[in-house]
């Protein structure tokens, strides 16, 4: 868990900490947990237009200066444990001052109950960096916290959903952040005045523009059947054999999910119209990977947009994610 990781950070005195997100409000509310439980440390919030908020020797210092905000960690009590959050830093890490300023902190900040956490949408952490940041990933809400959240909304509204419903909507939520759960459910209520069942369709239609704003990943109905492949007699066996374990009672007995499915094949020969039909037959959601935009563009974007792929296809797990044409993605590569 993420609170566990960042707690360990924490006790074992990681001077730099690095946390891809765009859930800024979330990971803020998670930190803070985190720092009650760590001797209630302070914590302390910058961003380039406001400053600092809550610091201890001047309100609002470090406006719209990244390198001041720095000199700051240094200036508080060395004795003082405390967390230093820096919104959106990642503009400033190329920055030939800040980045010297960072690493000599990174060697002080070993001996003092201080921590630096740096927030930002995307992993940017130029080569001197390297080795002195720590990634930490936050993922996107579990179950529990979407059921509460929904538990939440209930209660303020006076009303209450079938436990199958309940489910449903959970199951429905996931992949989404908090603040889209948070929008769409409040759509939800502004439009109806309670949560009903219908509003199943209004969360997976919210997910399904999430996953198109990646431009890497495409949300597949599906409607083929198994029957709908012709031959491949032994695939089609494994597969309906295979579909059960995803019930309570495979769960319950500890029996594992499919892992892959590798088909190998010259066009037409139904490698598509297979995972369209596992995807129905097991009634999982089917996401389409486009390996061709996964690996476009810049240097450094295609490792974010990876990373970012497999947070969101683990938070729908489980799911199908359909890789299609694989070998593009080694197009370079000696057979």
């Amino acid at each position: 868990m993420f609170k566990d990781e960042f707690e360990l950070f924490l006790r074992a005195r990681y001077p730099l900490i690095y946390i891809p997100t765009l859930e800024e409000e979330r990971v803020e509310e998670a930190i803070a947990q985190c720092a009650k439980t760590q001797g209630n440390r302070a914590i302390y919030i910058w961003d380039f237009v406001e400053g600092y908020q809550g610091n201890p020797t001047d309100a609002g210092a470090g406006r719209r200066n990244p390198l001041q905000a720095l000199e700051q960690v240094e200036k508080l009590n060395a004795a003082a444990p405390a967390i230093f959050i820096l919104r959106d830093f990642h503009r400033f890490l190329d920055d030939v001052s800040v980045s010297r300023k960072l690493r000599n902190l990174a060697r002080l900040l070993k001996s003092q109950p201080k921590n630096i956490v740096i927030l930002s949408p995307q992993i940017a952490i130029p080569e001197e960096l390297s080795e002195v940041l720590t990634v930490l990933e936050f993922p996107l809400p579990d179950r529990s916290e979407i059921r509460s959240e929904i538990d939440r909304l209930l209660a303020a509204t006076g009303r209450s959903l079938e436990s199958r419903i309940l489910d449903d909507m959970v199951r429905s939520c996931q992949g989404l952040s908090m603040e889209r759960i948070r929008r769409v459910l409040a759509r939800a209520i502004a439009t109806h005045g309670e949560l009903r069942s219908e509003d199943v369709e209004l969360i997976l239609e919210e997910k399904r523009q999430t996953i198109r704003q990646t431009q890497i990943l495409e949300f597949y109905p599906t409607t083929e059947q198994i029957s709908d492949i012709g031959g491949l007699d032994n695939l089609k066996e494994w597969l309906l054999r295979r579909g059960g374990a995803f019930s309570e009672r495979a769960r319950q007995y500890g029996l594992p999910h499919p892992r892959g499915l590798l088909l190998v094949g010259i066009q037409g020969t139904g490698k598509s119209l297979t995972a369209k039909a596992i995807s129905h037959h097991w009634h999982l959601p089917l996401l389409r990977l486009d390996v061709g935009r996964l690996f476009a563009g810049l240097v450094g974007e295609s490792e974010s947009r990876t990373r970012q792929m497999i947070q969101l296809a683990e938070a729908l797990a489980p799911c199908v994610l359909w890789i299609d044409e694989i070998d593009k993605a080694f197009g370079g590569v000696d057979s």
